[in-house]
């Protein structure tokens, strides 16, 4: 019996993800001038809102509600009048420096001593990778991630000019075999003006968006297309909407596909193991596919708080391994050093990368220059395993 699996995405204009997008420009700020900044900031908007708060440790500088205003601009939400705009908006900043009981469990140590400060917090992170795209990710989060992506192209470059910056696409992919087959539906929201004539906006959406993006090969005559399912959609973004940081983790990620440990990414910095590690199974995961030694691959790393070795590591091939799972998990746990301080070492992440990311997937195709998805590890495995 085929089945099918569904995945979502959404534009930078969503509610939850102009919070992400704030966060993590906050963080890049933060290290440009800092690089050992400490940041667990959490954003939430409303109609004419933003609130920033949680904790952070730097000797930075930073102009919070500037930052905040300039992303909003940047976004897109800038004309008056419609509950949300970059000008007008209130900003409430209500920081506080870390917790010490938390920060000494990271540098207790001295400088000689620093690959084994510990993780900044319990947890357990899943990484994933597949064969279903050239970048080793699940097909329906990608596809879905390509639709917004170009939904956010055609209103920014005017080509669709009535858009407005919210929006959502959803992809079902039928599978065979656990093969992808075909595209069964594509579902698509775009927030608009008022003014615009729905059969126009689903003509544009069609021509514009879902034509130039999803592949010809696997849509046919009963692919299902659903664009503004409601009919109307001017009321949108955060006027619409409550938005939060860390509220897309599963558009964050694999789309469903695999499991998630519940952990966010935005605001945090790298001491904190729910994004160090998770960028870490995802790297470990996607390059025992690219090695060649399984054909899925899923990895769980477990930590606790002040520990720099992790509690557990798993990996599962879900039967698609090419050898032994034993050997496989022995020269990983050789070749990788998962302790947090090294897995910051090894991807830099004290660099202010993060705003690339903050929307449209830490993952794949959007992330595709960033450290953790090379595939450099590969040819380590393959020497020492082949």
């Amino acid at each position: 019996m085929n089945q099918f699996f569904t995945s979502e995405s959404v534009t930078c204009g969503h509610p939850d993800k102009v919070c992400d997008q704030i966060a993590d420009r906050i963080l890049d700020e933060m290290l440009i001038q800092d690089s050992g900044s400490r940041s667990a900031c959490e954003v939430t908007c409303a109609t004419d809102q933003v609130h920033i708060f949680g904790e952070v440790t730097t000797t930075a500088k930073i102009d919070y509600e500037a930052i905040a205003r300039k992303v909003i601009t940047e976004i897109g939400y800038t004309a008056p009048g419609r509950g949300f705009d970059a000008e007008s908006c209130k900003i409430i900043v209500d920081l506080h420096e870390q917790s010490p009981d938390i920060a000494r469990g990271i540098t207790r140590r001295g400088k000689a001593e620093e690959l084994n400060n510990g993780a900044g917090d319990q947890g357990m992170m899943f990484g994933f990778a597949c064969r279903e795209t050239d970048n080793l990710m699940p097909l329906p989060i990608e596809l879905a991630h390509m639709l917004t992506k170009r939904l956010e192209r055609v209103r920014k470059t005017q080509e669709l000019p009535y858009l407005l910056p919210d929006g959502k696409a959803q992809v079902t992919v039928e599978y065979e075999e656990e093969k992808p087959k075909r595209i069964s539906t594509v579902i698509l929201s775009a927030q608009h003006c008022d003014d615009a004539d729905i059969d126009t906006i689903r003509k544009n959406i069609t021509q514009h968006v879902i034509v130039p993006t999803m592949p010809k090969e696997l849509m046919d005559e009963n692919t299902q297309i659903f664009i503004n399912p409601t009919g109307r959609f001017v009321v949108g973004g955060p006027a619409g909407d409550s938005g939060l940081t860390g509220r897309k983790l599963i558009v964050d990620t694999y789309g469903g596909y695999a499991r998630h440990g519940g952990g966010s990414f935005s605001g945090k910095d790298p001491t904190k193991v729910d994004r160090s590690g998770a960028y870490m199974a995802r790297y470990i995961a996607k390059n025992i596919v690219a090695a060649g030694f399984a054909d899925k691959c899923e990895v769980q790393l477990g930590y606790s708080i002040g520990l720099a070795e992790p509690v557990s590591v798993r990996i599962d091939t879900s039967g698609t391994e090419k050898m032994v799972k034993c050997v496989l998990y022995e020269a990983v746990r050789k070749q990788v050093d998962l302790r947090p301080a090294a897995i910051i070492q090894r991807f830099g992440l004290t660099c202010p990368i993060y705003s690339a990311v903050s929307c449209y997937g830490h993952f794949g195709n959007n992330a595709a220059m960033m450290p953790w998805e090379q595939t450099n590890l590969a040819e380590q495995l393959k020497k020492v395993l082949n």
